[in-house]
């Protein structure tokens, strides 16, 4: 933890925007091999000033690389070479040795990088204060490695408004100084100019309005002159690829119905199996969950609206109709509560690790909680994510009969599976729970994309008060993505989506971790050691919850603004 909250106090302590746009690469394997060796400079200070800081950030690249699926020799096709890179950086910056856990993985590139770049890695040694020069640097030594070929490093945007200012102020200084005469001359030259130039153009629309439509080219009307639309607020989670994190394929990724992963018959068995499980959790998550009802239902001020022409009979104004025949009958209404104007999604971890005692507590809970906020008049959804297949599928297959390139982000086939919709009532998706239970579909996990997945279905719903809880044991891992990739590449990504939808949504985000501390990534954060605690802390945070008040009030005009 000291590590990362080091990492990132470095990197707006002693990074400047301004100046990484101005000499940033394009968008490719170059820009992200830039930004891996900027990030090892600024490190690279904090480690030089500060031993304990130097401590907790070799501290963070053990635990980033504790997989050890670099340790070993290896292809350079399997090693990132932003990650090599970067190592390589740091130990020339401050003389601290890579990690032995990714040993391999610089291995397989020192030889390259250092026979190519051996001259400009000599020169950033000198210029790790400097942000700019080291950033030039960088930029040839993508060059001599064959990255990035086709950029050219220009003079900064300062020096290059400077220069335009004095060519100005020289030429206005050589205008003084010639005669007047002829500056008026060449005053009245280029003004009869521009008013020929402008007849010109005048009778040449006269003459297009009198065509027909028919009549115009179709050239002018090319699609590459048209205005591209505008997108306001882009987001990681409208355009990922922006934000550097990349998909191989999605052609293989699937969002599917419970029923369809299964018969009828095996729902049915499986749903007698976790039926028996929840006679033994029934003690505990039933009181929880009472007490959860009786919270939202104490909430619920109910108001009527009497004197109406139609709705339910109001009985003590009956006597009314007795004094006087002619009276009508009166009828009453209830209001609508905000409090009813709700929407909970389930977001659970079908990844392998939960197999066992931790999947069969989640889906309980999860069916008692269904239950229970369904008779509070409280719509719940709930989703899983998982992926169809171990070590890639068949989107690694892609990938390698593609020959390998580089970098190719993502490299596995996602699963997103619907247990229940929230407008489906829970009769209705009991045996679809159940299929969590299921031997072979908990596989491996990418939470980041899962996320903007449940948060995009919760967007797309009317209700105005929308809830989304996360529940997981671990960091995000995909064995196929991090064997191409760096190691922080899909704990990245989700980072980047935690910190959008908790800043920028209306959707009020909460996670609960099971054995894994998910508080360092989200700000509404619970972690539990054990799965029997499960229920107690998914009822207390949706307690908490509603006891606040709602604030998507806060962000409806941001929401307003996407629509253009």
């Amino acid at each position: 933890m000291r590590g990362w909250a080091d990492s990132i106090a470095l990197s707006l302590g002693c990074h400047d925007n301004k100046i990484h746009k101005r000499i940033v690469p394009p968008p490719g394997a170059g820009r992200m091999v830039f930004e891996a060796a900027e990030k090892a400079r600024v490190e690279a200070l904090g480690a030089n000033r500060m031993v304990g800081m130097a401590n907790n950030l070799t501290a963070r690249l053990e635990a980033v690389y504790s997989h050890n699926r670099f340790a070993g020799p290896m292809e350079r096709t399997e090693a990132p070479l932003e990650d090599a890179l970067a190592l390589i950086i740091r130990e020339r910056l401050t003389g601290l040795p890579p990690p032995a856990s990714c040993k391999g993985l610089v291995d397989v590139w020192r030889p390259v990088i250092e026979s190519k770049g051996a001259n400009v890695l000599k020169r950033l040694e000198g210029m790790s204060e400097q942000q700019e020069p080291f950033g030039r640097q960088i930029r040839d030594l993508l060059k001599a490695l064959h990255l990035a070929e086709d950029i050219d490093v220009e003079k900064p945007e300062q020096e290059e408004e400077t220069e335009s200012e004095n060519a100005h102020d020289g030429g206005a200084e050589e205008a003084e100084d010639s005669q007047d005469e002829s500056s008026e001359g060449e005053d009245k030259s280029s003004d009869q100019d521009m008013s020929d130039g402008q007849t010109s153009e005048t009778e040449e629309m006269a003459d297009t309005s009198d065509l027909e439509p028919s009549d115009m080219d179709d050239e002018s009307f090319d699609e590459e002159d048209a205005p591209s639309p505008w997108r306001p607020n882009e987001n990681v989670l409208d355009n990922p690829e922006a934000f550097g994190y990349r998909v191989f394929t999605r052609a293989y990724d699937e969002e599917i119905a419970a029923e369809e992963l299964s018969s009828p018959e095996e729902l049915e068995r499986l749903r007698a199996f976790l039926d028996k499980e929840l006679k033994s959790l029934s003690a505990v998550v039933a009181r929880l969950a009472n007490k959860l009802q009786r919270k939202l239902l104490a909430q619920q001020n109910r108001g009527w609206d009497f004197d109406l022409e139609e709705g339910t009979l109001d009985a003590a104004r009956l006597p009314r109709v007795v004094i006087d025949p002619m009276h009508p009958l009166s009828f009453k209404r209830e209001r609508d509560t905000d409090f009813r104007d709700t929407v909970v999604t389930l977001l659970l971890d079908n990844s392998g690790s939960m197999r066992g005692r931790p999947i069969m507590v989640a889906a309980c809970c999860a069916d008692i909680l269904a239950r229970t906020l369904e008779r509070c008049g409280v719509k719940v959804e709930i989703l899983g994510f998982t992926t169809k297949a171990w070590k890639g599928g068949q989107s690694r297959e892609e990938w390698l009969a593609a020959g390998k390139p580089g970098s190719p982000g993502r490299l596995n086939d996602l699963r997103h599976i619907i247990y229940k919709t929230a407008d489906a009532p829970w009769r209705r998706s009991k045996n679809a729970l159940s299929l969590m239970m299921r031997e072979g579909l908990l596989k491996e996990n990418i939470d980041g994309e899962a996320l903007a997945w449940a948060h995009a279905r919760l967007l797309a719903r009317p209700e105005q008060r929308r809830i989304l809880m996360m529940i997981s044991d671990g960091a995000p891992v995909d064995d196929s993505t991090l064997s191409v990739n760096s190691g922080s590449y899909l704990e990245q990504h989700l980072r980047q989506v935690i910190h959008e939808i908790e800043t920028r949504s209306s959707v009020e985000l909460l996670a609960i971790g099971i054995g894994h501390d998910v508080t360092r990534y989200y700000a509404r954060a619970l972690t539990i050691s054990d799965p029997s605690e499960l229920a107690g802390a998914m009822t207390e945070k949706l307690v908490e919850l509603f006891d606040e008040k709602p604030h998507a009030d806060r962000f409806a005009p941001r929401r307003k603004s996407r629509i253009h």
